[in-house]
């Protein structure tokens, strides 16, 4: 699991220390049993390390006679994290707003009752809670209704949806709170997550190796929108199959076949059937970018997935990932990748 240790989100030196009292987790999914975050006795704790997650919010738990009990189990790919959180005993979370992410909540048992921008839903075993960032949440947790979590940062989302449209985004993506598990859609939906588990699972699975965390993340994320009701669902589902969105769609599906490859804007116009100036016009119109600078960002997007998937172990090099994707001034590359992503590279890859 070592490759899957690198929770963004948590100071993991923070979870090694022992607690008072060992508490034995129960019902976490096969797939997270090696990825405990944290299992303790004190609901500061819980408090703290759930706010990493979630974001900040105030715990109130209600124990009887029992001690409190609280133990979160978690792996992160690189944009979409998968968490199963059990306080074992009802719990009332209070966000005066969430973090910078989506989160859909999906209670395995029990019952999760919430008002969400002062709306009441309820997350069920077949119902799930879709959160959007930022949102005023009020979280009532029953007896025995531990969550599986899927947290999707925002960027990675608009990123991907905007390949999907063909188009750059003009307005935030706000879903439905309920999330219906029970639909013919939502088989997508379970589907993507069971690949996700089994990947993990598996000691010599892709993204055990390093690789394949990006498509499962982007099927993911892919089959959240297509299932879950949005104010960009009518969008997705009317996308015009001519005009210049067909060719957008069509240049981004011809670069991301050839991103390892030279691509020349000859290249992409030949491909779509179009002149080089009707390409650009297609780019600058629907994703607001150039052709060849969405190039650079997508290879841009794959260095950065390499240098964050990277043991020490492997020996891989900020150079060697540089020119693998086409940047072959190292200094020229660290620019563009400090600007695009707020970090070096060898940042990255330390981390």
């Amino acid at each position: 699991m070592a490759r899957l240790a690198k929770l963004g989100f948590i100071n993991t030196s923070k979870t090694t220390g022992p607690v008072r009292r060992r508490i034995r987790s129960r019902g976490v999914p096969t797939a997270l049993a090696g990825a405990e975050v944290f299992c303790t006795d004190e609901a500061a704790t819980a408090e703290q390390m759930v706010g990493y997650l979630l974001g900040q919010h105030r715990l109130s738990v209600t124990s009887g006679d029992a001690p409190f009990q609280a133990s979160m189990h978690a792996v992160r790919l690189r944009d979409v994290t998968m968490a199963y959180l059990d306080y074992q005993h009802p719990a009332r979370l209070e966000f005066a707003e969430t973090g910078n992410h989506y989160t859909v909540l999906m209670p395995t048992s029990g019952t999760a009752e919430a008002r969400y921008n002062g709306t009441a839903a309820t997350g069920l075993t077949y119902q799930g809670l879709v959160v959007n960032p930022h949102t005023r949440l009020f979280l009532s947790l029953a007896y025995d209704t531990p969550l599986l979590i899927i947290r999707i940062e925002v960027q990675a989302l608009e990123r991907q949806l905007s390949r999907m449209l063909g188009r750059s985004l003009d307005k935030q993506v706000l879903f439905e709170p309920e999330m219906n598990m029970t639909t013919d859609p939502a088989v997508r939906w379970h589907g993507s997550l069971q690949l996700l588990s089994s990947e993990v699972m598996t000691p010599n699975s892709l993204v055990q190796q390093g690789i394949g965390a990006g498509p499962i993340e982007e099927l993911i994320i892919s089959s959240l929108l297509w299932v879950q009701q949005s104010n960009v669902h009518s969008s997705l589902a009317d996308v015009s199959q001519t005009g210049g969105r067909a060719a957008v769609r069509a240049a981004v599906a011809y670069i991301e076949e050839h991103l390892a490859d030279p691509i020349t804007l000859r290249d992409i116009a030949r491909h779509t059937s179009r002149s080089a100036r009707a390409i650009q016009q297609a780019f600058a119109d629907d994703l607001r970018t150039t052709p060849m600078n969405y190039v650079r960002d997508r290879r841009l997007e794959r260095a950065r997935n390499q240098l964050a998937d990277a043991l020490p172990s492997d020996g891989i090099t900020v150079t060697e990932v540089a020119e693998r994707w086409g940047f072959n001034h190292l200094g020229n590359f660290s620019a563009a990748y400090r600007k695009r992503f707020g970090e070096s590279p060898s940042q990255t890859l330390r981390r």
